[in-house]
Formats: structure tokens, sequence, C-alpha cells
């Protein structure tokens, strides 16, 4: 068999349909390219369906539809790297847990963040030019220009977790606008203001501990994933009828509040042991105390445990002068910049180091981080750690002199006069650039070397090394072969009905692809429940972000697709919740996915179910049931190899 290149076999299609300016929206499904074109006359079907790795092209519900089987996510991904025609909506594959549960908490961070890391790093980047006019003169603070700039740059760090809850969304699969309105709730003037106040609040009678979300980053990332859940359950117990309406309604009700009454208090209590605990040791183990602040700050930002340490700062800067808890920070923050410096010299990988070098920049003038941790550091870890690492010894040398600030200022090159005026000074340099020199060294000498061809995340960003969406290798495939070249394990082997209903030939489904028997032999079930059970034991190969299809490789090599309606990739997972992910093992009878039938037939979908197996033509026979009704579990397809 042929094997198929598909970043030509991608561009080849995009040429056949008219160029990319032709296509109004691109996304796929299980074995499908799923093109809207603007003008379907500059279509050459006729070329495209001799194009080796495409079994057919048909035209429906106004798409232009290129079959491709199995490798679709593959071609899809490859049309993604020369257009920008790809949407992280389009329903790839189900992203897989690797590592322990830090590094899948990383990996979380890292794809949330991902999208928003360009203007993360245009904002800060105007942020260290707008620090450097100021600090040098060029532009009077108190100027209405400064204001309405300042703005510009502040506005998407204030209102990150609005921001986040977009991305947040379709990760966890919410309604994107009802997670921007609780993350708008949280930011809102007047909870910001309840925040600052010192009188006591409650909801509801219940004493509520408030904090500052602004800039926050894991509350709304919990409150979307709770959000999940809270749809789900809703979309499943209320009637039709009202459910668009009431659905939102009752995760806002709900979701804020619960929000601000736990996520809220146990922040504050945290930041709150923490601050007591290192001002402590200031009086007794000042180096100990620099080495926690240094080593740790970004990590207290990622956790919001920062907002309890910044009232002492600014408070010992109004009762004395200067705050002693700053001293180390000028470490922390420095010391990932140059771990982020090191990663634009080391990495092969031509995207990360244009995110790498306005990050490190920034961070270094403006002491803006978030651009080089969630965009450099944390997706690829040891850069994280290795500025963790200096920020510890730096922070120690720095608190051991004694270092202050005398101005509540972003700890950066630009803000070094800041620290100059208390403690030893020269400590504070010496400190400041051991941070620098160790987070650089070990990165560059020890950090990832990263390939130029590493996977791209949807926004252009370098995946990181672990994460669980990097795209899948592509394997070889015909035009008359839906899946991979596995080798087939001899004997005999039974493919049970994922779900109770009645049998239908494949040749009565009202699909022409399927129909055809193009992606292989099967059947369609008419699924009497919205219960969908694996047919098989083996490993989940693909996991459709919108539920609707699975793919499925036993230990003998038969490769299944359940396909749980015709054409539903329409619906973008509504109706639609997934029990596994990809890369998990099954067995036959364990739970694939619960669909709300009703939600389907609403919608004007077929709800038949397709059982194929896409590897047919490497196996000796497979032979359906002719009809009648089946349970869940009875034989559906007879597999000899």
């Amino acid at each position: 068999m042929a094997t198929v290149d598909y970043r030509s076999l991608a561009g080849d299609i995009l040429q056949g349909v008219g160029g990319e300016r032709n296509i109004a929206s691109a996304t796929h499904c299980a074995t499908r390219l799923r093109l809207k074109l603007r003008d379907d006359s500059k279509a050459d079907q006729a070329a495209i369906e001799k194009l080796p790795g495409v079994i057919t092209v048909m035209k429906a519900g106004g798409q232009f539809q290129v079959v491709i089987g199995n490798n679709v996510p593959t071609v899809y991904a490859e049309l993604g790297k020369i257009t920008k025609l790809t949407d992280d909506d389009a329903g790839s594959d189900e992203p897989v847990a690797h590592g322990n549960l830090f590094n899948r908490f990383i990996d979380l961070i890292a794809s949330i963040f991902s999208p928003v890391i360009w203007p993360l790093a245009a904002a800060g980047l105007l942020k260290a030019f707008l620090s450097m006019a100021t600090q040098f003169g060029w532009l009077d603070p108190a100027s209405q220009t400064n204001v309405i700039l300042a703005a510009t740059a502040d506005a998407i760090f204030y209102f990150l977790p609005v921001f986040l809850a977009v991305t947040a969304a379709k990760r966890f699969k919410t309604n994107q606008f009802t997670s921007m309105a609780i993350a708008g709730a949280l930011v809102y003037p007047s909870i910001v203001a309840l925040a600052a106040q010192a009188e006591p609040v409650n909801f509801a009678g219940i004493p509520m501990v408030m904090m500052n979300y602004t800039s926050s980053v894991l509350p709304i990332i919990v409150a979307v994933w709770l959000q999940g859940y809270a749809e789900r359950f809703l979309t499943r117990v209320l009637p039709s009828a009202i459910r668009n309406f009431t659905t939102p309604l009752l995760t806002l009700l709900v979701m804020v509040p619960l929000v601000l009454l736990t996520v809220g208090p146990v922040t504050t209590f945290a930041a709150q042991g923490l601050s007591a605990g290192i001002n402590a040791a200031f009086t007794f183990a000042p180096w100990l105390a620099g080495a926690v602040m240094g080593g740790f700050w970004q990590v207290f930002v990622l956790f919001g445990l920062h907002w309890g340490l910044v009232p002492g700062m600014l408070n010992e800067i109004s009762t004395q002068g200067y705050s002693l808890l700053m001293g180390p920070l000028l470490a922390a923050v420095l010391g990932q910049a140059a771990a982020t410096l090191a990663v634009l010299f080391r990495t092969r990988n031509k995207a990360r180091r244009t995110v790498a070098g306005p990050a490190a920049l920034s961070g270094f003038l403006a002491g803006i981080t978030e651009p080089a941790i969630y965009g450099v550091n944390l997706p690829l870890k040891k850069p994280f750690y290795f500025g963790i690492a200096g920020g510890v010894i730096g922070g120690a040398i720095a608190a051991a002199g004694g270092s202050g600030a005398t101005a509540f200022v972003f700890p950066s090159l630009l803000g070094l006069p800041a620290f100059s005026q208390v403690g030893n000074f020269g400590l504070q340099l010496l400190g400041t650039g051991s941070a620098v020199l160790i987070a650089f060294l070990l990165t560059f000498f020890f950090g990832p070397r990263e390939d130029e061809a590493a996977a791209v995340s949807d926004a252009g960003i370098p995946v990181p090394e672990t994460s669980s969406v990097a795209l899948p290798a592509a394997s070889p495939a015909t035009a008359s072969a839906a899946a991979g070249t596995g080798a087939v394990a001899p004997g005999t082997v039974d493919i049970v009905a994922p779900v109770a209903g009645s049998a239908v030939a494949l040749t009565d489904v009202q699909d022409k692809v399927f129909a055809s028997g193009a992606m292989g032999k099967g059947l369609g079930i008419i699924p009497a429940d919205g219960h969908i059970y694996s047919p098989i034991t083996g490993t989940i190969k693909a996991a459709m972000k919108t539920g609707h299809a699975f793919g499925i490789k036993s230990e003998d090599g038969v490769e299944v697709l359940v396909h749980i309606g015709i054409d539903t990739v329409q619906l973008q997972g509504r109706g639609f919740e997934a029990a596994v992910t990809r890369g998990q093992q099954v067995r036959a009878g364990d739970l694939l996915a619960v669909v709300d039938l009703d939600v389907v037939t609403e919608a004007g979908y077929d709800t038949t179910t397709l059982v194929m197996v896409t590897n047919t033509a490497q196996l000796g026979s497979v032979e359906p049931v002719a009809g009648g009704t089946l349970a869940h579990g009875d034989t559906a397809i007879t597999v000899r190899v």
C-alpha cells in the first residue's frame, strides 16, 4: 500500500477547491473534512477524488465533504499549518491525560492559555515600552495619553478571567458566553469594591470572604470546569421546551455565588497563612524567607495566593517607607525571564522562538511574566523549574542583605531604582544576577531542545512536550482503506451491538459514503436508548470532542468506528456526553457516551448509530447480522481474520 503524504494532500485539496479564499469555514468529523465553499463551481470534485488518501467526495448539508477516513485529523492539522481556516471547535480528538497530576495540571493551564499568549505578549511589550517612556521622561505619567495607553496595555491582564473563560469553555465543552458571564461577574466593579472594603460581606445571610479576582487564573478555570458538569446535568433533566434559557439561568445562579463562597475563602485563608509564615521567617531567618519568595512568587501568582502578600507589601511601604517582602521579587521575575531567553537561543522550533523573544523582553523590562510562563516556561516545565531554582538562590542572597523596595513597582530592570535605597544594594544585584545566570545556564544546557517540526497548537503556540493535544502521527493509508495498516492477528472476533435497537443494513443508511461501504463493512442500529457502549475490547484511538464518534482498535488489530447518528457533528456536542478519552483502554460493554436522542431528533438529525470495521480490506471476512432487533451486547458483526 502506498504511503500518503498528508501535507501534500492538504495542499492538493486546498488547490482543488479553489484556494483558501474560496473556503468560508473548515471543520472535520470522524472521517470527513467538511468545507463550506463560497463558490462551488470553483471546486474540481473529480480531481480531488483521484488524490491518494481521498476515499470519495460528496456534497451535503451545504458542505463540500472530502472523505478521508481515520486519518482526517492529520489532514486537518496539515491544513491548519498552511491556512488560517482551522479552529479548535472543529471536533478534533479529545486530549489524553499523560503523566502525574501536576504534569496534567500544567498541560491543562498551558492549553487554556495558548490562544491568548500573543495578545498577552503584545500587551506585555507595550507595558515595557510605556515603563521606559515614563522612566526616562519621554511621557508624562499624569498625561491623558499615558492613561489611554496604560489602559490599552493593562486591560487584558485586568480582565484575564474573561479571556480565559472563552478558552476554558472550549476545553471543557461549555457554553462560552455563560462562561464569560461568570467571569464578568467575578471582575464586576461592585464585586471588586466588596473585596476592598473592610465591612463583612454576606450572601443570603451566609458570610462571604471576598478576594480580588482581577488578573486571577485558577478561579475561572475551576468555575468553567464545574460549569460543564452543571450544564450536562441540566441538559439531561430539563424539558426541551425550556432548556435553552433555563440552563444558563440556573448555571449562573449557582456558579457565581458558589465560586465567591468557596474559592474566595480558600484562597484568602491560604494566602493569609502564607503571608504570616513568610513575615515570621523574615524576623529569624531572612535568607529562608527570601528563598521562598524568590523561588515561589510565580507559583503564588499562579494560584492567586499573592493577594495575601500584596497588602502586606503596601502596608510596609506606607508605615516604614519600604517593603522587605518585595526584596526577593527581582530574582523571582528576572529568573523566569532569563529562562525564557535561554529557550529563545536553545529551541529549534520557530514558533516557540517567536513567543520567547517578546516574552523575555517584557519580563526583563516591565516585570510582566505571563507570556513567558504560560507560553514558554510552564509548557516546557524544565525552564519553569530552572527559573524557580534561580529565584530561590537569588532571593536568599537579596534578603540576606536586607534588600527591600521603596515603591510598589513591577520587579524589572526599569524598576531597579526602587530597590537601591534599602539594605545592601550590592547583594541585591548579586542575588538578581545569580538568579538570571542560574536560570539561563540551566535552561540553555539542560532545557528541552525541541525539533523544528514540533507540534503546534491551534493558536500557533508550540504544544507542550508532554501535552496530550499533540497531533496524531501520520500512518499509511490508501484511497480504498480508511484505516491504518497495522498487523491483524488471525482468528475470529465478535463485535457486539453498542446499543439496543433495530439493525439496519448499511446500504439502507441515509448517508452516501457509509452506505457505499467505502469506509468499511458494518451496519446501522436505530437506537432504543441513548447509552452507547463499546462493541469491542481494545484501545480508544479516536474520541471526538463532540462526543458523536469513537474509533477503537482491538488487540487483534480489528479497527471499529462507532458513529452516533448521521451528520451529528453539526450539533457541536449538544446532547452528547463522552465517557472515554483517546488512549483509554476499554472492554466490550464499557460506556462510550450518553446521547440525548430527543435533542438529536428535534434538531432534525437521524439517530441511526453506525458500527463499521474500517480496516475491512485487511481482514478475511466481515459479516454483519442480516437485520432484526438487537439487545445491547448481542453479536452484531462477526470478523474472521
